[in-house]
C-alpha cells in the first residue's frame, strides 16, 4: 500500500506524472480540475474534501499547489488536515524559478503568462471560462492593462508556440517565449515527496484499503491529456510506478 498521496491542481498532471515516473515514487496521484482557478474559493472547498477523504488512508500527503490567490485559506486547512504543499505563490514562479520571477514582476508587472497547459487550454480555461466568446466587449477590460505575454515554455513545441503567438495576436499584445523547462517545480516537489518536510502518520497507523476504503472522488478526466485529444496517450497504469485514482 502507499503511504504517500499527491493531490495535484490538473493544470500541473502531465509535468507531475513526469517527475513522478522518472524518478520512480510509489505514491498515488489524485488531480483537482484546473478549471476551478476561476473560482479560487471553489479550490479550498475542493480540497478540504479531498484531503479530509484521504487523511486516514496516508501518512503523507502533499499538495501541489501554490497559494494560487487563495488569502491564507488553503495554508489554515493544510495545518488543519496535516499536509504540506509546494512552496511559491503559483507555478507560473515554480516554473521560472524564484529569483527570474521576481526580477520579471518588479520589472514588467504587466506581464501576462502562459505555460504549455493554458496554451493548450486557452480557449477552453480563458475565453469561454471567462465568457469572452459571449462577451467580447470583456477582453479590453480584462487584458488591457497587460503589456506583453510572455510563456514560459515546458517543452519546445512548433505546434504550441503557433498557439501562443496567436493567442498573443488574440490579446493585441506582444509574445515572448522563454524556454525553462520544469524551472524549480520538480526540487520543490522532490523536497516534500523525498524528505521530512511534510506532515505524516506513521504507516503502522493506517488502515487497510478494502471495499470501498479507498477514495475515488474525482475522474481521472479532469487531468490534462484527457479530453480535446491534444496530449498523446499515457502508458496503461501497470506500467507506471505511479497510481492515478480518481
Amino acid at each position: 500500500m502507499n503511504t504517500t498521496a499527491l493531490v495535484i491542481c490538473g493544470a500541473l498532471g502531465r509535468e507531475v506524472k513526469d517527475i513522478v515516473d522518472r524518478r520512480g515514487w510509489d505514491v498515488d496521484i489524485y488531480g483537482v480540475s484546473a478549471l476551478l482557478h476561476l473560482y479560487p474559493s471553489r479550490i479550498v472547498d475542493e480540497l478540504r474534501e479531498r484531503l479530509h477523504a484521504l487523511r486516514p488512508n496516508y501518512a503523507k500527503l502533499v499538495v501541489v499547489y501554490g497559494e494560487c490567490g487563495m488569502n491564507g485559506k488553503l495554508d489554515s486547512l493544510l495545518a488543519e488536515v496535516g499536509a504540506s504543499r509546494l512552496r511559491g505563490p503559483h507555478c507560473y514562479e515554480m516554473y521560472a524559478g524564484e529569483e527570474r520571477f521576481a526580477e520579471i514582476a518588479d520589472q514588467r508587472p504587466g506581464t501576462f503568462f502562459l505555460t504549455d497547459w493554458l496554451v493548450r487550454n486557452f480557449d477552453r480555461a480563458v475565453v469561454k471560462g471567462l465568457g469572452l466568446d459571449r462577451y467580447p466587449e470583456l477582453k479590453p477590460m480584462l487584458f488591457g492593462n497587460y503589456e506583453a505575454v510572455l510563456y514560459l515554455r515546458q517543452v519546445p513545441n512548433p505546434r504550441l508556440a503557433d498557439k501562443a503567438r496567436a493567442i498573443a495576436e488574440y490579446l493585441g499584445l506582444p509574445l515572448e517565449i522563454e524556454d525553462v523547462g520544469l524551472g524549480e517545480l520538480e526540487e520543490r516537489l522532490a523536497a516534500l515527496v523525498e524528505g521530512a518536510d511534510a506532515p505524516t502518520r506513521p504507516a503502522a497507523d493506517l488502515p487497510g484499503k478494502r471495499g470501498g476504503e479507498d477514495p475515488r472522488t474525482r475522474p481521472a478526466a479532469d487531468l490534462p491529456g484527457k479530453r480535446g485529444g491534444e496530449d498523446p496517450p499515457t502508458r496503461p497504469a501497470a506500467d507506471h510506478s505511479v497510481t492515478l485514482r480518481g
